[in-house]
């Protein structure tokens, strides 16, 4: 009998191989491989001193809000992907994408240590889930799904199975695909005004990897939906509709508490309209209806297009490449 995606067990066998695409992503992400140590972020310093009040606010709660992101994601991936997932070219990618979630937390290790020289402001920073209200929501939402199949050893049943796809809808739609674009439309927006180009240079690269990380998870759903068309069912998809609908209201929350009043463009206003924007990509991607059918308000956003860059790496990406040399430009690749 065929093992299938999601059935209990560990499969072994490389050959024959059962899903060579998953195997082709991760020969592609190892071609994307790059290194904290490329990014220049002390060039950023000269802009940082130029930043009024309220972006010196909005920049802070920015990199506490990265300060440990990318380790929750990384802390649901060993604990609760990694054992799930029934096939060893699926598991290849999710190791690499581990291997990327830790040289995300390093580069916004020197992230902080830039841009916050002060030592009390970088304990303040790491602690952030613990005491500023609108990272700690983003957290708890984080933690309650991690926490939803954290007993769940194998999937035995049809139960666990959906309750194993809504954690992997989670993490790839609602916070790699929501609040990580989210934070990630702030850093264009001053990039878009000339500053922060060594915070914009890496934020390039984990958009990368992040778009990855989504459309792997994506392609699993996907994968389980052939196999399996009974499983995502109307009501797992309105469960899916529930959670990102909670996910854009927690990111709004964090939006508000960034914009203030507002700076030009980028005010709470417009950043729902983007994260509702957003959301209906992620639902539509996973074959839901569209929930909110507002249009991208930011023009600094447009060369972004979470649509187009959803299947970036089918392409060869000479820009980003292991031991590419001289002056690396990723405008015209987005």
């Amino acid at each position: 009998m065929r093992t299938m995606l999601l059935d209990p067990g560990m499969d072994l066998t490389l050959r024959p191989m059962r899903y060579p695409g998953f195997y082709e992503r991760y020969r592609a992400a190892i071609r994307n491989t790059w290194t904290v140590e490329e990014v220049d972020l002390a060039s950023d310093l000269a802009d940082l001193a130029t930043l009024d009040e309220g972006e010196r606010h909005l920049i802070n709660r920015l990199v506490a809000f990265f300060a440990t992101g990318d380790s929750i994601v990384a802390n649901n991936l060993v604990l609760n992907l990694y054992q799930h997932v029934n096939a060893p070219e699926a598991r290849l990618y999710l190791s690499r994408q581990l291997f990327e979630e830790a040289v995300h937390v390093q580069f916004y290790l020197t992230l902080l240590d830039t841009y916050l020289p002060d030592h009390d402001e970088r304990v303040k920073a790491f602690a952030a889930v613990e005491h500023i209200p609108s990272i700690r929501a983003k957290a708890e939402f984080c933690f309650r799904w991690i926490d939803s199949i954290s007993e769940l050893n194998r999937l035995e049943t049809r139960e666990d199975q959906r309750a194993f796809l809504l954690n992997l809808v989670c993490f790839a739609a609602c916070i790699e695909g929501l609040f990580f674009y989210g934070a990630f439309a702030y850093v264009y927006w001053f990039r878009s005004r000339g500053l922060l180009g060594g915070l914009a240079t890496g934020t390039n690269w984990v958009f990368r990897d992040e778009s990855m990380h989504m459309e792997f998870a994506f392609e699993v759903v996907d994968t389980v939906r052939r196999e399996e068309p009974d499983l995502f069912d109307d009501d797992l998809g309105a469960q899916v509709t529930r959670m990102m609908e909670e996910a854009v209201a927690a990111e709004l929350a964090f939006a508000r508490d960034l914009c203030g009043d507002g700076h030009g463009v980028m005010s709470a206003g417009n950043m729902r309209r983007y994260l509702e924007y957003v959301a209906d990509r992620r639902l539509t991607r996973l074959g839901l209806p569209a929930r909110y059918g507002t249009d991208n308000p930011f023009p600094f956003m447009e060369f972004q297009d979470v649509q187009e860059l959803a299947n970036f790496f089918e392409r060869r990406v000479s820009a980003y490449q292991v031991a590419v040399e001289g002056d690396v430009s990723f405008d015209e690749a987005f």
